[in-house]
């Protein structure tokens, strides 16, 4: 069963989702982020993305006290992401109630460093976040691109035993136009070992159903849902 992972990003310690990684396009929701996650748990979820779009933006993750009022206040497995390049970050991530981490800007300017990590924390508890525009990593939230072809960027750490993989569109984050389905059929492929956690345009409960039909192991989504395309009902009958 495909693993459903709701996405909770925070600027200013609110609840905010970007069109298109854009952050002069952002839509400020009025629900806590604790109220949130609260509600997703008592429907069943039991893991959550948090983006620190703070964090993202700065270079250096802003809202610990996010993370640390969830983990403290709920059950929920946190997956952490947001300014992470640091041992610091990531073992202040960990002491706040992070039980995984997910990481790009890093992967890319210090990529020995992210490597070390797979073998000081483990697989299980580091992700890739390849994020891409038009087959290019992009990062720092998205506000940077590279030229570094997001195939070649994956099996590069593949080769250095990564596990777990969130692969972003760009130009189908935050829009509600479905997923780039042909992206995740060629990874898939290219990958069969991965676990790749497919990331933005989810619309319905038919995208994820199509994402686990072509083999993704997870779904992150999070406009869908607070803007009422999909509810917790729909959540909880993916969990069933």
């Amino acid at each position: 069963m495909i693993q459903i992972i709701p996405s909770i990003s925070i600027i200013n310690g609110k609840l905010t989702r970007l069109k298109q990684g854009d952050y002069s396009q952002e839509t400020v929701y009025k629900d806590s982020p604790i109220d949130i996650a609260k509600q997703f748990e008592d429907y069943g979820i039991s893991k959550i993305h948090i983006v620190d779009l703070d964090g993202a933006r700065k270079g250096s993750p802003v809202n610990y006290h996010i993370l640390e009022s969830i983990a403290g206040y709920t059950n929920l497995k946190v997956d952490y992401s947001g300014g992470l390049r640091t041992d610091g970050d990531i073992n202040k991530a960990y002491e706040y109630g992070a039980t995984s981490i997910t990481a790009s800007s890093v992967a890319i300017n210090k990529r020995d460093l992210f490597s070390s990590w797979l073998m000081s924390y483990g697989r299980e508890k580091i992700t890739l976040g390849a994020d891409a525009k038009d087959g290019k990593i992009t990062i720092r939230g998205w506000q940077h691109a590279t030229n570094y072809d997001l195939e070649e960027h994956i099996d590069y750490f593949y080769m250095r035993g990564i596990k777990y993989v969130k692969c972003s569109d760009v130009e189908k984050d935050g829009i509600l136009e479905g997923p780039n389905f042909d992206l995740y059929k060629k990874v898939v492929a290219l990958f069969p070992n991965i676990h790749f956690l497919a990331s933005g345009g989810v619309r319905s409960v038919d995208d994820i159903k199509k994402l686990e039909d072509i083999g993704v192991k997870g779904v992150i989504f999070g406009k869908a849902y607070y803007e009422g395309n999909l509810s917790l009902k729909d959540i909880e009958s993916l969990l069933k």
